[in-house]
């Protein structure tokens, strides 16, 4: 496998003095939130991989993330802008035991290497400034080239079952009357992209149902664990749901993958850590949604969504609150308070 490029700065001189905008400035902040996590991660995951090509995957992955992280030190630098507390070594035990199997790190780095893509596709029609607007380009292509190694490993060591197959049409045709039925009256089979959404839904879920479990089993603070068997409860209904769906029509979905977590009780992440990746990660499928309501047609899946919404939207509020309570939670830029300044 080989490894990624390096990412090269390139910089003009009738850019080098320009500010950054508040659109620049809050994705580099949320970019180097996630990714000094995911140094973390990462680099607890290498401490007991055995599978060569998987380690070699994940030494790809670590690169990736140091260099993003130097990268915005380097503009935050340049820029005067405080450089984010983010996690550290002091949130990460290297020492602790297994965790997961060699196979799970292939799935986790599938859905963080999604959420990822989410940011990078958002920020690149609003960043300007050319340092940063290449950079986020840069992160663009070194991921989908990250997650094709994901896909070329998850297929031949047979860890994934591809999106179903359904017929290729005979012809063209157009949406009739029934179309939108998901409760009364003729109810049509799925189409393409519902299935899509459906299978990428479940994929994202069964694995943040994995980590749920982890952290269940390994944070220190009983609020923390509680929440988490929480979010895990939230999350197995809803990969029903969608899984049900699926199986409706005949139609398979992807595996759960709770048997890849050991039954290690020794935390190797901080409870700030695991909780702000359930806030980040929770976030990450409010996005997720939004995109499978967007091309779905039938009442009956909407509501299925729409609840899931809800239900995500609660968790992501409760652990934001839980984690500000323990003084964990880092704010990101934010706009001038023009009614403080003039009271001054």
């Amino acid at each position: 496998m080989e490894p990624v490029k390096q990412y090269k700065t390139t910089e003009t001189p009738a850019n080098q003095n320009e500010k950054l905008t508040s659109a620049e400035m809050g994705k580099l902040w949320a970019v180097y939130m996630g990714n000094s996590m995911s140094k973390c991660v990462i680099s607890y995951f290498l401490q007991h991989v055995e599978d060569n090509e998987i380690k070699n995957l994940l030494d790809n992955a670590l690169n990736l993330v140091k260099e993003f992280l130097k990268t915005i030190e380097d503009i935050f630098e340049k820029d005067n802008f405080p450089i984010p507390a983010g996690f550290t070594d002091k949130d990460v035990n290297l020492d602790a035991p297994r965790l997961f199997e060699d196979e799970f790190y292939v799935h986790y780095l599938n859905y963080v290497g999604k959420a990822g893509m989410s940011i990078y596709n958002v920020a690149i029609p609003l960043v300007f400034r050319k340092d940063v607007n290449d950079f986020f380009l840069y992160c663009m292509n070194s991921t989908i080239e990250l997650l094709e190694q994901v896909k070329s490993i998850l297929l031949n060591k047979g860890f994934i079952r591809k999106p179903p197959y359904i017929p290729i049409p005979e012809e063209v045709k157009f949406i009739d009357k029934d179309f939108l039925n998901g409760f009364f009256g003729d109810i049509r089979t799925l189409h393409a992209l519902e299935i899509a959404h459906l299978y990428d839904n479940i994929e994202n879920n069964v694995t943040s149902k994995a980590i749920l479990l982890s952290f269940c089993q390994t944070a220190k603070s009983k609020k923390v664990r509680e929440l988490f068997k929480k979010g895990e409860d939230i999350t197995n209904k809803v990969i029903e749901h969608y899984m049900e769906k699926l199986h409706k029509e005949n139609l398979p979905a992807p595996a759960y993958l709770d048997h890849l977590v050991t039954t290690s009780i020794v935390a190797p992440f901080s409870d700030k850590l695991m909780l702000f990746h359930k806030v980040d990660m929770f976030s990450m499928k409010i996005r997720a949604v939004g995109n499978s309501l967007a091309v779905n047609g039938r009442h009956d899946i909407a509501l299925v969504y729409t609840k899931s919404l809800a239900n995500i939207s609660l968790f992501v509020e409760s652990a934001a609150k839980l984690m500000i309570e323990n003084g964990w939670m880092e704010q990101p830029p934010e706009a001038a308070n023009r009614e403080d300044l003039t009271s001054k």
